[in-house]
């Protein structure tokens, strides 16, 4: 993965360690995770053992950094976790545990496993979901909390009740047989949404994690060989292909934030949005499940001649379908965003549809919320209604490029230059 570094006294520059950890934290987590629990059967002590070392990682590497770093933090995690179980009690209970199957080897299925393990039916489904992102991604509760639009000793809480459950109830670490794999697919395609959207917006200074948007695609592809007949995996697929062949396009060359509306289609990729547009298609003509019509929405985003032609009635249709089958608060804002650039559209309905969607709870801390309403006022010419409403959405992102961008439409209402919205 990476060539040692050294530097000509024999250690290792202290930055290059730095960021060598941090890249292996995102890149390798789940597998190192993944590689110890297949061997304990345990998510607390595998966790434990995995962030250790992590922490070995920061002590050793100075003196040179290894040139497979994920192979270097498995093995020292699992040599961990045996040390750990050796020196406990209860070893000869443990010990049948650490038998693997018969010609059972790591394989790239292993992160889905753990994935499969977290969305047991025995747990609630948010519960699922917090553990998963938080297993899988590495996440921090905090991460976990703000993907979930919840509060942080509420994803705390449902991470810890998950864990006690599994433990308590012997739920083992493997893909589940054909037949348990229906109960157990909408938390999982829940869960691999969730990773990309964690990425595709990130906390922090950097407007994108690749780690993150990388690893939900690849999970999103061994869903799909996995339950090939099934729609529903094949329509994340597209939708997050879609989503991320528009990548390179969403920064400007000085890494400010390019709404849909200015992007320059030429960036975009165009060999994976032919792969996300085909798998959308067939996906549809199998099934209207959520993500397939969420595919279809960035479907009509992605094939539109340009942000103004696009076709903004097909696309509130495709939400008001979403509407009967997936009535979520975010998806009824999505909605009235679309219903804000159909021709003609009134937007003191939709500046009203919105207003009723400020009670909902769920919505109280999204900064989408105020910022589409900013947009929609600012169209109104409701100018300081609008700067206050950029204001509010700013506090409510994680985000700095988001944030800058927020700020830089609050200032162009000043100066009354703001154009119409654009897209996320």
């Amino acid at each position: 993965m990476y060539d040692a570094v050294q530097r000509p006294s024999g250690g290792a520059d202290p930055r290059a360690v730095a960021a060598a950890v941090d890249r292996a934290h995102r890149e390798s987590w789940s597998t190192v995770l993944a590689s110890v629990v297949r061997l304990t059967r345990d998510l607390d002590l595998a966790e434990d053992c995995t962030q250790d070392a992590f922490v070995q990682a920061l002590r050793t590497w100075p003196d040179e950094i290894p040139a497979n770093p994920g192979g270097w933090l498995t093995t020292v995690a699992r040599r961990l976790a045996l040390d750990r179980l050796r020196r406990e009690t209860t070893l000869r209970r443990k010990l049948p545990l650490l038998i693997e199957e018969p010609g059972e080897v790591e394989q790239p299925t292993d992160p889905l496993r753990l994935v499969f393990t977290c969305c047991h039916p025995a747990l609630a489904q948010e519960s699922q979901v917090a553990l998963t992102l938080r297993l899988i991604c590495g996440l921090t509760t905090r991460e976990v909390a703000a993907g979930l639009l919840i509060s942080e000793p509420t994803a705390a809480a449902r991470i810890t009740r998950a864990k006690k459950k599994i433990a308590a109830a012997g739920i083992p670490y493997r893909i589940p047989a054909d037949n348990e794999l229906p109960t157990r697919l909408d938390a999982v395609l829940t869960v691999v949404h969730l990773v990309y959207t964690a990425g595709h917006v990130a906390a922090g200074p950097e407007l994108t994690r690749s780690d993150l948007t990388s690893r939900a695609v690849e999970l999103a592809r061994l869903l799909v060989r996995l339950m090939p007949t099934e729609t529903e995996p094949e329509a994340l697929l597209a939708l997050l292909l879609m989503t991320e062949a528009r990548g390179d396009a969403r920064l400007s060359a000085d890494g400010e934030l390019v709404l849909l509306a200015d992007q320059d289609r030429s960036r975009w990729d165009v060999k994976m949005l032919a792969e996300g547009v085909s798998r959308a298609t067939s996906a549809l003509l199998r099934g209207h499940g959520r993500f397939a019509l969420q595919a279809a929405v960035a479907g009509l985003h992605v094939t539109a001649p340009s942000w103004e032609r696009t076709d903004w009635r097909q696309v509130v249709r495709m939400y008001d379908a979403m509407m009967v089958s997936w009535p979520t608060p975010i998806v009824a804002l999505n909605r009235a965003a679309a219903h804000s650039l159909v021709p003609g559209a009134d937007l003191i309905e939709v500046l009203a549809e919105l207003d009723a969607l400020s009670n909902e709870p769920a919505l109280r801390e999204y900064a989408y919320l105020p910022a589409t309403r900013a947009d929609v006022l600012a169209r109104l010419g409701r100018s300081a209604e609008a700067a206050a409403a950029y204001e509010q959405a700013m506090p409510l992102t994680a985000n700095e490029a988001e944030c800058r961008f927020l700020a830089r439409r609050r200032r162009a209402l000043e100066r009354g230059s703001v154009t119409d919205p654009a897209g996320k």
